[in-house]
């Protein structure tokens, strides 16, 4: 069985009990009440009861306390998933978008997700479906922009003549019927 792991030297349980006391995150204050019990000589067994963990647990708390101090029991964020695409593959991505489809080589007159996905996979070997790379273009600033749909027998003319021509009259509200029709 290994030695327990000593505790920082700059802090003791009465302190470590006022920083319970006066942080608004319940996590680190029953975090730093257990460390403080260690401070105080009780066994990593009771702290663990106290926290509401188990030994291992106390014993992450104790490294974590060790590392960073009070603020090292605070709950950390998550790192995530790793991106799909390095800087020097969204680099490529912004220069082939900047300068467009060669019809001739990649077979398309302008770039849709499907396109983009498609050469990612040719050009790295990397699989991804238009809702990511969608994702990924708009990480980089860019935006889906499309032309307004326009009826192919559609007449400007007379678009312009109902704009400019005479509009029916408004509606107005008509008067209140006397009380001798509603009898």
């Amino acid at each position: 069985m290994g030695a327990a792991i000593g505790l920082r030297e700059d802090f003791d349980g009465a302190a470590l009990r006022r920083l319970a006391r006066g942080t608004k995150i319940a996590n680190q204050g029953r975090r730093l009440l257990a460390v403080a019990e260690i401070y105080d000589g009780s066994s990593r067994g009771d702290a663990a009861r106290l926290g509401g963990v188990g030994l291992q647990i106390v014993r992450d708390w104790v490294i974590r306390f060790n590392a960073d101090g009070p603020d090292g029991l605070l709950d950390g964020k998550a790192p995530g998933k790793r991106p799909l695409l390095n800087d020097a593959q969204r680099r490529a991505l912004v220069e082939i978008i900047e300068s467009g489809p060669i019809p001739a080589i990649h077979g398309v007159v302008r770039w849709r997700l499907i396109d983009l996905a498609w050469w990612l996979h040719e050009e790295f070997a990397i699989s991804l479906d238009e809702t990511t790379v969608g994702r990924e273009l708009r990480k980089l600033g860019y935006v889906k922009l499309t032309a307004r749909p326009r009826h192919h027998a559609q007449n400007e003319f007379a678009m312009e003549a109902f704009k400019k021509g005479a509009l029916p009259p408004r509606w107005q509200r008509s008067k209140p019927a006397s009380r001798a029709e509603h009898r």
